[in-house]
């Protein structure tokens, strides 16, 4: 049997890392500014982690969600109390699509209605509903296009404002940060403007941070920066470091009823302890903070680097979520990055280099990585 060839590979074969470093099967290092796609959080292999891992694995990896499980109650108080929504209730999951599936799913079953917004070059998964308020026609097989997104223009707040007021829309659910899209990021006054429309129109607000948040920003949520509260916020990739792991946080408004949500590996022992790894290296490593100040670092100096280098147009983002728009396809500057300089990165589009390192980045390593930039476009 051989692999469904559905992803366009570099050849490259990673066998190890550490914090922000990979190695090939070669013994070729390589600067880790892609963390697995914004996956790793608190560095490859942090040796908590791993402890905790080993640990959890050597006492019970799994039983299903018919019974207790303790870890699970400790990570909704842990999660809670770290990113200031004690108050809200945690659904768990596996994947980033099924959080987004799942918040629809509850949007809909809480106010009845079957229509959304989503913004243009949205990405919210690959599965039913969350292709579907995909803004990537390519990717929405014929069986997924059920009409039931309006898809609009990013901060254009008249627009969201036009078609919530037609009484029908069920939720509006919007990247703070987007990814895919390329790092565009939301203004205040638009997701401040949102999310009142929505109270005003009993529509429900979706903020996906499934990239954006887990404290990439440089906040707990990039949404905090906007000072708005969604109803329902879906989290995956950096909450486990890298083990599959999802998660809804619901609002006190919405009650559950037995059966109206299920997963059968959602939550389950080994994906747990990964999530608790990961807040406790975030509260003992500060690496919230660290993505604020690394950050703001690293924006300054690739903002100085446009200055003198022609081929950055312009550089968008905020943390270590950083979108360079380039006047040169990324493609190649990705491919000359991998190897020649051994230096891994994002992509967003034609013209975007995506920068989503693992948080403990340090201002040595944003030092090193434009560096290594440097050469590239010397060589171009």
């Amino acid at each position: 049997m051989k692999l469904f060839d559905v992803y366009p590979l570099y050849d490259v074969n990673i066998v190890k890392g550490k914090g922000v470093h990979v190695w090939d099967d070669k013994g070729q290092e390589y600067l880790d500014l892609y963390g697995g796609h914004a996956v790793i959080s608190i560095g490859h292999c942090h040796p908590h982690y791993v402890d905790m891992l080993t640990k959890q694995l050597n006492q019970l990896g799994f039983y299903s969600n018919s019974v207790i499980n303790l870890l699970q109650r400790q990570l909704a108080e842990r999660l809670g109390k770290i990113c200031g929504y004690d108050d809200y209730q945690l659904f768990l999951i596996n994947s980033g699509a099924e959080a987004n599936e799942n918040a629809l799913k509850l949007a809909s079953f809480h106010n009845g209605r079957t229509r959304v917004l989503s913004a243009e070059k949205a990405f919210h998964g690959r599965t039913s509903l969350a292709v579907e308020v995909t803004g990537n026609p390519k990717i929405v097989a014929p069986i997924n296009d059920n009409g039931h997104v309006t898809f609009l223009p990013y901060n254009d707040l008249e627009a969201w404002e036009r078609e919530l007021a037609k009484g029908d829309v069920c939720a509006c659910i919007l990247e703070c940060i987007q990814g895919v899209g390329g790092c565009n990021v939301a203004t205040k006054e638009f997701a401040q403007g949102l999310a009142k429309a929505c109270k005003k129109y009993g529509a429900v607000l979706i903020c996906d941070e499934i990239q954006c948040g887990y404290g990439r920003s440089g906040k707990f949520f990039a949404h905090q920066w906007l000072d708005i509260r969604p109803d329902l916020i879906t989290v995956a990739k950096g909450i486990g470091n890298g083990f599959p792991m999802a998660a809804v946080l619901i609002s006190p408004e919405f009650q559950p009823v037995y059966g109206q949500l299920g997963t059968t590996f959602g939550g389950n022992h080994l994906a747990c302890t990964a999530a608790l790894a990961v807040l406790d290296v975030f509260e003992q490593e500060h690496l919230v903070d660290n993505a604020h100040e690394v950050g703001e670092y690293f924006i300054d100096e690739l903002k100085q680097l446009q200055k003198t280098e022609p081929h950055i147009k312009e550089v968008r983002g905020r943390g270590l979520m950083i979108g360079l728009v380039l006047d040169v396809p990324q493609k190649e500057v990705r491919s000359k990055l991998i190897y020649e300089q051994h230096v891994f990165t994002g992509a967003a589009g034609t013209d975007v280099l995506r920068i989503l390192p693992p948080l403990c980045l340090t201002k040595a390593d944003a030092d090193d990585f434009i560096y290594r930039l440097k050469r590239v476009f010397a060589s171009m």
